[in-house]
């Protein structure tokens, strides 16, 4: 078995293995998978070597922010996906959903009692921090967190990159030497492990697993529970299986196409983003069956690591503007969670921005809405009100339209900071890929975040890009988009 990097393990703690404990614990949090992970592949490092168990707990709970049928069902797909793979290897899987808040208080720290010690996911986005600053404070035995989000290490860089162009080049002649550390495909295959035996009474009755009933037809269970049912489930399927196969379509049909995928009406993006931002599947895995398809290698890369965004990789053109997403637009937000507490706060913004936006906070608004009026697609703009009702009713917004939601956002606020709450408010409340760094900083990107000064300087924007629907619709066909997705569908 290869070992996971150490540029990618933080231990929490400094206490000392519990080598007379019953199991390895591997708290899934925030890579809800199975495969290209290496957070449990560290954990199966630990459970072979202390010769143990491993023991998988993966949680969902009533408390999380904006926890809501569309995000408990789109989760709990996910599990019934881990429950099905682990039941062919020789972890136990453990997952715990709870039924009313405050249900799984305590479950963590049960389970570390009999624990060697803990490995978690490193995630510097959402509530990730948070939870393993507690736990860390409530547990008795060595807690470890291992980055498995990108391709880069979170811990590769010293500082954040103020342009997606400069952090390109640090990608550029950082990257190679990561790239020959890649995570397991199955980090369980042809793995022996000691078997587990059963957990303790008291724990399965205060902490009753979720059964294969309750994980097979989520939308029966989501609602009984103490969260929000405005937030409607969408048809969309969640977890590993489904993003699997959502990646062979994108690579069979998509990618040839993937050029043209600012079109409103062109269906050539890869659909993988709520996967992605809920650790379904890694861009690891992404990576390697699209250079298999490439017949990529190594020997590929460009020896020219000035930013440039196409011809460094030495693959197709559309592999490349693929990868420029995937890799420094994914990363680059995440580059910032890390090293920014305040990644998701208006003063994050380059000096620039907030100066320009200062200066024309006064002016006249042609339009003034309210929260409630933009979160009901009830505006003046009938391609406006259609990317709300994307997102209202898929918890997707196409890529193109979802930057001109954004800045309308901030053209009919009353300050810009208004307009930054109300996009990360509606991203985070419906959009499948919300909660996540490269969400916030798309949503950061409409107010100049990795963007330059533009000119002329406009009313309300300043030197913001602007964008306009009228521009948009003389630019691309957005006729059969303004049909499918009229305020009279939606109803």
């Amino acid at each position: 078995m290869s070992e996971v990097p150490l540029l990618r393990i933080r231990r929490l703690n400094n206490l000392p293995t519990n080598n007379a404990g019953d199991y390895v614990l591997y708290w899934m949090s925030a890579y809800r998978r199975p495969f290209y992970n290496f957070a449990l592949q560290r954990a199966v490092e630990h459970a072979t070597t202390l010769q143990k168990p491993l023991l998988v707990l993966e949680e969902l709970r009533c408390d999380d922010p904006f926890a809501c049928d569309r995000f408990h069902q789109f989760i709990m797909q996910g599990m019934s996906d881990n429950r099905e793979h682990f039941q062919t290897t020789g972890a136990l899987y453990y997952p715990f959903v709870e039924n009313e808040t405050g249900a799984g208080q305590r479950l963590l720290e049960a389970l570390a009692e009999s624990a060697c010690l803990i490995v978690s996911d490193d995630h510097p986005g959402f509530i990730y921090p948070r939870l393993l600053e507690t736990a860390v404070s409530k547990v008795d035995v060595p807690l470890e967190a291992v980055d498995s989000n990108g391709l880069l290490p979170l811990h590769a860089a010293d500082k954040d990159y103020p342009t997606a162009y400069a952090f390109r080049r640090f990608l550029q002649k950082t990257l190679p030497g990561n790239l020959f550390d890649f995570p397991q495909a199955d980090p369980l295959e042809d793995i022996e492990l000691s078997p587990m035996g059963e957990l303790p009474r008291e724990t399965d009755d205060h902490w009753p697993q979720a059964s294969v009933e309750r994980l097979q037809t989520p939308s029966a269970q989501v609602s009984q529970l103490p969260i929000d049912h405005q937030v409607t489930a969408t048809g969309e399927q969640g977890g590993w299986r489904q993003a699997e196969s959502y990646l062979q379509r994108f690579l069979a049909d998509r990618l040839p196409h993937y050029l043209q995928r600012s079109e409103p009406e062109n269906h050539t993006s890869s659909q993988l983003s709520p996967y992605l931002s809920c650790g379904q599947i890694s861009s690891h895995q992404i990576f390697s069956q699209l250079a298999r398809q490439e017949r990529w290698s190594i020997a590929n890369l460009g020896p020219d690591t000035k930013g440039k965004r196409s011809g460094w990789w030495g693959m197709s053109e559309a592999a490349e503007s693929f990868l420029d997403q995937l890799i420094t637009w994914r990363e680059v937000g995440f580059n910032a969670a890390r090293f920014r507490p305040d990644y998701d706060q208006y003063r994050s913004l380059p000096d620039w921005a907030r100066e320009s936006l200062a200066r024309h906070c006064d002016d006249p608004r042609p339009y003034l809405y309210s929260f409630e009026q933009f979160e009901q697609a009830n505006t003046h703009d009938p391609l406006w009100n259609a990317v709300q009702n994307q997102l209202l009713r898929e918890g997707r917004v196409q890529n193109y339209l979802r930057m001109l939601w954004g800045k309308k956002i901030l053209e009919w606020s009353v300050n810009p900071e208004t307009a930054l709450q109300t996009m990360l408010t509606l991203n985070d409340k419906y959009a499948l890929d919300g909660r996540d760094p490269n969400s916030v900083s798309g949503i950061f990107w409409c107010l100049g975040r990795y963007d330059r000064a533009w000119g002329p300087e406009r009313p309300i924007y300043g030197k913001i890009r602007y964008m306009s629907s009228e521009n948009t619709a003389r630019k691309f066909s957005v006729k059969s988009y303004l049909q499918r997705y009229s305020i009279e569908k939606s109803s």
